[in-house]
């Protein structure tokens, strides 16, 4: 079976239909949810971890892997999955902003991400 991991902190659920499509092209949308780096983690301990869920990902064999997150942990994780040949993706968003004025005056900001495609690391 052809999977496309989704491994951020955003479940594929939550996404816009765009975006599962996009995925969908890759094979069965798969969440292995983000892991919670703690601030005072050394480099190395990121790194560990960086390789045990690279172990964990590439045992299912994935066809792309989506990963955004803490930086350090994406850039360790990235470097691995590359190095083993599996295709690692982002997220490409726009940024809608809109400006409004509220019944007290004040002004209000709304933005909203629009999913755009999958760009490779």
């Amino acid at each position: 079976m052809m999977e496309f991991i989704n491994h951020t902190n955003h479940p594929s659920s939550r996404w816009e239909e765009g975006q599962r499509q996009a995925a969908e092209a890759y094979g069965t949308i798969v969440d292995l949810p983000f892991p919670r780096i703690p601030a005072d983690w050394d480099a190395q301990a990121v790194h560990r971890l960086a390789e045990e869920n690279a172990q964990e990902i590439l045992a299912r064999k994935p066809m792309a892997v989506l990963v955004q997150g803490e930086f350090t942990y994406t850039f360790a994780l990235v470097c691995l999955l590359k190095a083993a040949g599996i295709a690692v993706l982002s997220a490409c968003s726009e940024r809608l902003v809109r400006e409004r004025t509220d019944e007290n005056g004040e002004i209000v900001r709304e933005s909203r991400f629009v999913f755009r495609r999958f760009r490779a690391y």
